[in-house]
Order: C-alpha cells, then sequence, then structure tokens
C-alpha cells in the first residue's frame, strides 16, 4: 500500500454549523454522499451548512471497487423523502443544493420518478434554490430534465481501460452517451461530469477522456485524487502531485470546458455552487 503524502493530509474544520447539519440530517432521516462515501471533505462542507444529499436509500445494486457507499438488496422507495429532503433545504437556506443517489438497477425508470419529485418539491418551497443532481446511469432522463434543474451530473470516474475493473456493472460509452442525453433534451442545463485520478490511467488515456467528455457536450469538469476507501478496496496506482492537477486544469481549460475544478481534494460536490454561480456570470 502507498503511503500517503502530506499534503493529502485533510485540514480540521469544526463549529455549531456542523452540528446543526448532522443533527438535521438525523432529526429528518436523511442520507448523506458525504457521510456514506466518506468524503474527505465532510466536514469542511458541514461546518459551511451545506451537504450533498443522497436519495432513494443507502444501499446500491451495483459494487464498483472504487465506492464506499453499501452495496446489496436496496431498501424500498421512501415516498416521504422528497419532502424531507425539501425541509432540509429550506431549514439548511441553501441557495445551491446537490442531490445524488445510490444507483438503482431494481426500479424500471433507475429512480428518475423519485428524483423529479425531489426536484419539485424543493423548487416549491425553495424557488429561487438551484438544484444539481448527480445522478446514475439511469433511464427516463427525459423525466428529470422535464423538472429543469439547473445542472445535470453524471459522473464518467475513469478511463475506458479501466472501466472491468473499477465500475464493472457500467460503461464507459453508456455515461459518455447520458451527458450528451442531457443535452439533447434540453440544452439549458448545464452538463457536468466528474474524473478521478491516481487508479494507474496514463496521461493519454486521460487527455482522451478530456476529448470524449467535450464531445458529449460536457460543460463543467471535477478532477480529483482517488483515495482507496479501505483495503477491500481497489488500491491506489498512484499519488498525483498538486501541480499536476493544476496543469490538467489548464489543459481541460484550453481544450473548451466552460469551468473546471481539479485538484487532490476535489470532488464532483464540493463547492459546486462556485461552477454554476462562474457560469451564469459568463451567460
Amino acid at each position: 500500500m502507498l503511503k500517503k503524502p502530506d499534503w493529502l493530509r485533510v485540514p480540521y474544520f469544526d463549529n455549531e454549523d456542523s452540528l446543526l447539519v448532522t443533527e438535521l440530517i438525523k432529526e429528518l432521516n436523511l442520507n448523506t454522499v458525504c457521510i456514506e462515501a466518506n468524503c474527505p471533505n465532510r466536514a469542511e462542507c458541514f461546518s459551511k451548512k451545506t451537504a450533498t444529499f443522497m436519495i432513494l436509500g443507502s444501499i446500491c445494486t451495483r459494487n464498483c471497487a472504487f465506492c464506499n457507499v453499501s452495496n446489496g438488496t436496496p431498501q424500498p422507495v421512501d415516498k416521504d423523502e422528497p419532502l424531507r429532503v425539501a425541509a432540509a433545504v429550506k431549514q439548511l437556506g441553501l441557495e445551491y443544493v446537490v442531490i445524488t443517489s445510490v444507483t438503482r438497477d431494481d426500479l424500471p425508470d433507475g429512480g428518475a420518478a423519485h428524483f423529479a419529485e425531489v426536484i419539485e418539491e424543493i423548487k416549491k418551497i425553495s424557488p429561487d434554490t438551484a438544484v444539481e443532481v448527480l445522478i446514475p446511469d439511469l433511464t427516463s432522463l427525459e423525466v428529470i430534465a422535464g423538472k429543469k434543474p439547473e445542472v445535470i451530473s453524471h459522473n464518467i470516474e475513469t478511463v475506458e481501460s479501466l472501466y472491468s475493473a473499477i465500475r464493472p456493472e457500467a460503461g464507459y460509452k453508456r455515461s459518455l452517451n447520458v451527458l450528451r442525453s442531457i443535452n439533447d433534451l434540453n440544452k439549458s442545463i448545464r452538463v457536468k461530469s466528474g474524473l478521478m485520478l491516481g487508479l494507474g490511467e496514463t496521461r493519454e488515456e486521460i487527455l482522451k477522456t478530456l476529448d470524449d467528455l467535450l464531445e458529449h457536450n460536457c460543460d463543467i469538469l471535477t478532477i480529483g485524487q482517488y483515495l482507496s476507501p479501505s483495503k477491500a478496496h481497489y488500491p491506489v496506482a498512484e499519488y498525483i502531485e498538486p501541480t499536476v492537477f493544476v496543469e490538467y486544469e489548464n489543459i481541460a481549460k484550453e481544450k473548451g470546458f466552460r469551468f473546471v475544478k481539479s485538484g487532490p481534494f476535489v470532488r464532483s460536490s464540493y463547492n459546486a455552487e462556485e461552477a454554476y454561480q462562474v457560469m451564469i456570470e459568463r451567460e
């Protein structure tokens, strides 16, 4: 196992807002990807009174080698969850919120209708809140696009050659087609994706992935360091130096992405509002 470099130490964050977010999540019986995926930025985000809510339960029907979310038989769909998520957004006073989910291959639409209900309930009681949905490769995407979230995100995660090892139940081309479909359904919705480095990919593969994402109408890109959740997960092949992340950010911008955030601790939902605000200012 590779030794984690000193620059990959997470700074400590804690304040009254962190406690408020933690207690609200418990009170409303909600899941967050922050906790379930053991995100390194959780403490920082909670201290800013924000979280990425994870709907459709906490158990995924897939078993990706990089992910810390539990897999197995999923819970029944919670019909009241959209109301509780909307209540949390309202109580936290969020101007921007990211909603994601586990993958639900057991549902005919992959959970699209439930995503749509969550967006609808948030917009109903917090009409000025911008909504980003980070979706799996679900079907019935038009149901979600019809609710007009400001951003729809779907993570490519890794380069094509590593899919069989990292995402054996997903497909590289399938994920690219999800991104293209968003733009085909509604050109006003911003399209976003995320890429992890340090899994054993080559520079050439990274550059090809950037080109593929652009070809499939991706506007916003995040690039971050893969951190293995445990010894049972896929091992880290390499810790990428911060300067290399800066280099890839510059390359991606030069290639034509409208917003890029790249760094060791960058995650798809981390400071997501920043990308949206920058794009609004440029439009």
